[in-house]
């Protein structure tokens, strides 16, 4: 049987569905940059033949710490899912011969380099600024029109972004960026090859989104990704995920699958794609790529990734289409022959929807919970009506334990600041959307305050009613007017095993 070295690390694919569909392609080294996550653990001694955790020591060269491990178990292939690794597994796959992402890893990685690399190849993208030093900011600040957003080059899941709309609000969010990239590095949340990416920034115009020409009904987020993967530099789209509207200033909130895009606009969305996967020059590896949507069919690039969607795209394209997206990538890596789908999936060739909810402590305006509350799934699965059909299940591995405090949201944490990951299987893609509004809707009443309340007199104003999610706000998206609490921690109470850098 071949021989795999899989590198863990957070934030990706959860990493028990991996292990599993890896493990029934082959044997299985796993490689652990990040602690297993305790509801892994056990299965991932069963299903590895080996399991090694390295010293610090040992990571200070990470590329040869896994040329080193591949060559001692006799890797025929090694893979990551992981944001984090990219790279430095990319570099490993070429000092071993094996096939990988290639030099172009490092193109998906670094927002600066994947943008100048589509301005050279005159792709639509947001106009944008390379963001080293304090005075780099202020000069893009003057050269770019506002308001813009401030993000790191290297980071995931809407980490450090920061909303810029005068240049009188540059140096704070300079230092806040500079601060929230410092805090995710001590969990974890980081690029583990790169030293210096931490310094890294770009900052670019907010375009304006808008989901009316895309979608017949309201309640889409104005940006979708296209799931891929390339295999011997050929880029083979495999389906379009929809989404919510993100919560304050770019986090996404759920994303699902399929998105109800006609046919005739999916193929102009998986064209724009395969230029941008195209223009970077990767080779083998999964692909993640997001474009926001805006009136009269424009759209813009906002990033590729060289690897598949975080969160649960992963299961659920398995779930909708039938495809074990990381067994195919698995074999292919092992050069058995996989046939990909000959073109991308849409509505038509689902079978029903599946979407996965980032359990954030904000209603569907944009708006902090009024108090703290604690996570306790089994109270949200008694407590929320769903349709006729729904099943609703919660990642362990991406997931507070039931009776944890919810962090209050930090806008500049991203996803950092997440309670839980959510999945929810339905009849159709409509159905997910509806029943994800209304559990966002659900989640502050219904779940046990995290201080007893006080006795409330007969006088006390009854709080008002919440609304459902606003149309039309994404990633990069027009300026957010939500409204959040000043109030934030700047490191999260509790922390989830994993991420979900999507």
């Amino acid at each position: 049987m071949s021989t795999v070295l899989l590198v863990h690390a957070k934030g990706g694919p959860p990493l028990g569905h991996v292990l599993s569909r890896a493990a029934a392609r082959a044997d299985v080294h796993l490689l652990a940059l990040s602690a297993l996550p305790p509801s892994v653990a056990a299965s991932a001694e069963r299903l590895c033949a080996s399991v090694v955790l390295p010293t610090d020591a040992e990571r200070a060269d990470l590329v040869a710490l896994i040329v080193a491990r591949a060559e001692a178990v006799g890797a025929d292939a090694v893979l990551t899912f992981s944001e984090y690794a990219v790279v430095a597994v990319a570099e490993a796959c070429a000092a071993l011969g094996l096939a990988g992402a290639g030099d172009a890893a490092a193109l998906a990685r670094d927002k600066r380099m994947m943008r100048h690399t589509w301005h050279r190849h005159g792709l639509p993208q947001p106009a944008f600024r390379p963001v080293a030093t304090q005075a780099d900011l202020h000069e893009a600040v003057a050269a770019l029109t506002a308001p813009l957003l401030l993000k790191a080059a290297w980071s995931a899941g809407s980490t450090a972004h920061q909303i810029i709309a005068s240049p009188q609000e540059a140096d704070a969010a300079w230092q806040r960026s500079r601060e929230t990239m410092d805090q995710s590095a001590r969990l974890g949340f980081a690029e583990l090859h790169v030293a210096e990416a931490a310094g890294h920034f770009v900052v670019e115009e907010i375009v304006a989104g808008d989901t009316a020409g895309w979608f017949d009904e309201p309640g889409w987020g104005d940006y979708v990704s296209v799931e891929g993967v390339v295999t011997g530099g050929v880029f083979r789209p495999v389906c379009v995920s929809g989404r919510m509207p993100t919560v304050e200033p770019f986090t996404e909130r759920a994303g699902i699958t399929p998105a109800l895009l006609p046919a005739d606009l999916q193929d102009r969305v998986v064209a724009l794609a395969r230029e941008a996967v195209d223009a970077l020059g990767l080779r083998d590896c999964g692909t993640h790529t997001e474009i926001k949507l805006g009136a009269d069919g424009r759209m813009w690039l906002i990033e590729t990734a060289a690897r598949f969607g975080g969160a649960m795209t992963v299961p659920q394209i398995e779930e909708v289409f039938g495809l074990d997206v990381v067994g195919m990538l698995v074999d292919h890596l092992l050069g058995r022959p996989v046939a990909w789908p000959e073109r991308v999936l849409g509505p038509e060739q689902a079978r029903g929807a599946a979407g996965s909810l980032v359990v954030l402590a904000v209603d569907g305006r944009g708006a902090a919970w009024r108090d703290r509350r604690r996570w306790d799934f089994p109270v949200v699965r008694e407590a929320v009506a769903l349709s006729e059909g729904s099943r609703l299940s919660v990642v362990p591995e991406s997931s507070l334990p039931d009776g944890s405090t919810v962090p209050v949201y930090d806008p500049a944490g991203g996803a950092n600041t997440m309670a839980a990951l959510c999945l929810l299987s339905a009849t159709d893609a409509r159905t997910v959307l509806r029943d994800f509004t209304a559990l966002v809707d659900a989640l502050p009443d219904v779940l046990p305050p995290a201080v007893p309340a006080a006795p409330r007199s007969e006088s006390a104003v009854p709080a008002a009613p919440r609304s459902g999610p606003p149309a039309g706000r994404s990633r990069n998206m027009t300026a957010p007017s939500a409204s959040v609490s000043p109030a934030r921690p700047r490191v999260r109470p509790a922390a989830p095993s994993e991420g979900v850098a999507v």
